[in-house]
């Protein structure tokens, strides 16, 4: 007679339920993508945008070749005077010099004080202002006269206007970059034999672009847009100036002109921050410890040849 198995049947093994991560993140990214859709139709649609008018001046060569092109180089000539301004001042508030640094500090108080459209609006008055300009001796004769307001050069005073106002945040910024680098690494360099100046462009300027480069790119960003304030000169003839002012006022149709300027700040500030990005990866090169993919390749290669490594 064999034995009968009277024990209970046992449960079989649960399966572990594998719970959706952060449900809630699912939840607004499905919301924001449905706002996102309603808003991008509802534009569509709406006849106040006047796509038509949008895709007719978007590439209208008065646009492209006055408008454009004059915001890139106030862009660029600003830019430039500024950053050399602003390392001249930077150097001036490092300076031991008491009279170097309290100039620094009353120039920086001033244009980080004032307005950027005020300041604007005052360089455009300049030959309001300065109607004559007389070089000579004093209590003397004249050597040299010249009307201001003869000159045609709201392009040369809106470039001024802006280089000035932007030197004073640049300045703040290249000092804060070359404080980053510490002061062992100058004296390191002077003590190897190299001028004060070779020290500052071999040594101390390489290490100090990793923080002055991401801050420059945001004011280079800046400044672009900055300059669709340059009508307080008056200066008319950049982009926003071309396609606001200009086209909108003569076809009366605002919206979809400022569509038009929007589209290439946005195309042009793409630009600039892919530019910035590769500055920043090659001057953040040696500061992280994470191998690159061609240092591993080169590690692993290395090893192959040399297996007692």
């Amino acid at each position: 007679m064999t034995d009968v198995d009277t024990s209970p049947p046992t449960a079989p093994a649960a399966i572990d339920a594998i719970p959706l991560r952060h449900p809630w993140r699912w939840v607004a990214a499905v919301v924001i993508v449905i706002l996102v859709a309603l808003f991008l139709w509802g534009a569509a649609t709406n006849p106040a945008y006047r796509w038509s008018v949008f895709s007719q001046y978007l590439f209208n060569e008065r646009v492209l070749t006055v408008g454009l092109l004059n915001t890139l180089q106030l862009t660029v000539y600003s830019m430039v005077l500024a950053i050399v301004l602003g390392v001249i001042l930077a150097v001036m508030r490092l300076s031991a010099n008491p009279i170097f640094k309290a100039v620094s500090w009353v120039y920086l108080w001033i244009f980080r004080g004032t307005p950027i459209y005020v300041q604007l609006v005052f360089w455009g008055l300049v030959p309001t202002i300065y109607q004559n300009i007389r070089l000579g001796v004093p209590f003397g004769p004249s050597l040299f006269e010249f009307n201001i307001q003869a000159l045609s050069i709201p392009f040369l005073l809106a470039i001024l206007g802006l280089a000035l106002n932007e030197a004073a945040y640049m300045a703040e910024i290249i000092r804060a970059g070359i404080s980053s680098v510490p002061e062992g690494q100058l004296e390191a360099s002077t003590a190897l034999g190299m001028s004060w100046g070779m020290a500052m462009w071999r040594t101390v300027l390489p290490q100090a672009m990793r923080v002055i480069i991401p801050p420059t790119g945001n004011e280079v960003i800046s400044m672009l847009k900055t300059t669709s304030l340059v009508t307080a000169v008056p200066f008319t003839l950049d982009l926003y100036g071309i396609t606001s002012r200009e086209i909108a006022a003569r076809e009366f149709e605002p919206v979809p002109l400022l569509l038009v300027a929007a589209f290439w700040y946005l195309v042009v500030t793409s630009i600039l921050m892919v530019g910035q990005y590769y500055l920043e990866r090659y001057f953040a090169r040696g500061a992280s410890r994470k191998l690159t993919t061609k240092q591993l390749e080169a590690l692993a290669k290395a090893q192959i040849q040399n297996p007692g490594m």
